[in-house]
């Protein structure tokens, strides 16, 4: 089942992307000659009228040849993608991009519908331990910690960091808590632990400064759009900051990683249910269209860069180099992934 909904999840991913493109060059007239999910070798094609829709093996991405991209022409030439006008292409092949955003704000907007954790100004009361000083005090679940007293010095509790700095300072001495339930300020004496069991804090709660939150479907895409355009910024910063510590050969703050390492996140969020799932597939969504969009080899952003070229220079990139050019920018992909891979290896097995 976690192998099912990895290949679900990677499916999903590159059919909106694909589609982006083909709906693209559709709407620009121009030929599609093959829409593939995978990468061949081939076990399924159907021709269904001008165009070869086929499954490959390799299921780690997609393509959407489309007549007159890299091979030189000299028939239907208003329907080859290398006569069309710059803005024309540039839209075919930053469509793909486009649909992986949409999906990711469509999968948002929905999950907004069925409520997200809020950060809010409180501390709320999640889970009390057993046998433990919140439990012998009479702390319950969904308790709001509002203030800290020690003595004649009294903190208001705003963060779960005020209320962990201040009770391990007191640890081992005798605190109120003023606490909020039912609408009621109730004052409760406990004593922090100084060495509490494993897995435990000093008072054995476990607590949250965040609310679900849902919202009507008609607020939900206004909202959706803002966090994912929020999202797609960080995922930015990140990407080029994991770039700039390759370049400098600094250890990477950000985590990379592969095939093997975004299945074994899938499986986790399969058991954490299908809002989980459906978190994670689009914020693989965005990643994938931020990715696409760098201006490298093979990747959209990179043939977006030739186009660019040829528009502000007059002149057409020689086809044969161009072909050249994205090989290598391919092969190098297919190494990152493998290397990538063997480290997902070592760091989840």
């Amino acid at each position: 089942m976690n192998i099912l909904a990895f290949l679900v999840a990677i499916f999903i991913l590159v059919l909106v992307h694909e589609l982006g493109h083909f709906l693209a060059a559709k709407l620009n007239k121009v030929k599609v000659e093959e829409f593939g999910i995978g990468f061949p070798p081939s076990f399924l094609k159907i021709k269904y009228g001008e165009t070869v829709y086929s499954l490959n093996l390799i299921p780690l991405g997609g393509f959407v040849r489309v007549y007159g991209e890299e091979e030189e022409v000299k028939k239907d030439k208003n329907r080859a993608f290398i006569f069309k006008k710059p803005w024309q292409k540039i839209t075919i092949l930053a469509a793909g991009v486009l649909g992986n955003f949409l999906l990711a704000w469509l999968l948002i907007s929905y999950l907004f519908t069925q409520g997200v954790p809020v950060p809010v100004n409180k501390v709320i009361v999640e889970k009390v331990e057993k046998n433990s000083p919140a439990q012998k005090a009479g702390i319950k679940k969904g308790d709001l910690i509002v203030a800290l007293t020690y003595k004649d010095q009294t903190l208001k509790i705003k963060s779960t960091r005020d209320l962990i700095q201040s009770v391990k300072k007191y640890a081992g001495q005798e605190v109120e808590l003023s606490i909020k339930r039912n609408g009621k300020i109730k004052s409760l004496r406990v004593v922090p632990r100084k060495d509490p069991p494993k897995g435990q804090g000093a008072l054995g709660i476990v607590i949250t400064s965040f609310e679900i939150k849902s919202y009507p479907w008609y607020q939900a895409p206004f909202k959706g759009l803002v966090e994912s355009f929020r999202i797609t910024g960080r995922i930015v910063v990140g990407v080029l900051s994991a770039l700039g510590d390759i370049i400098t050969f600094k250890k990477a703050d950000v985590q990379v990683t592969g095939p093997i390492g975004i299945a074994k996140i899938t499986s986790d969020a399969i058991k954490l249910g299908k809002n989980a799932f459906l978190e994670l597939l689009a914020l693989l969504s965005l990643n994938l269209a931020v990715i696409n969009l760098f201006p490298f080899p093979a990747l959209d952003g990179g043939r977006i860069a030739l186009v660019l070229y040829e528009w502000k220079s007059g002149r057409r990139v020689n086809k044969d180099f161009e072909r050249k050019l994205n090989a290598i920018g391919f092969m190098l992909l297919i190494l990152l992934a493998i290397i990538i891979s063997i480290y997902d290896i070592k760091r989840f097995f």
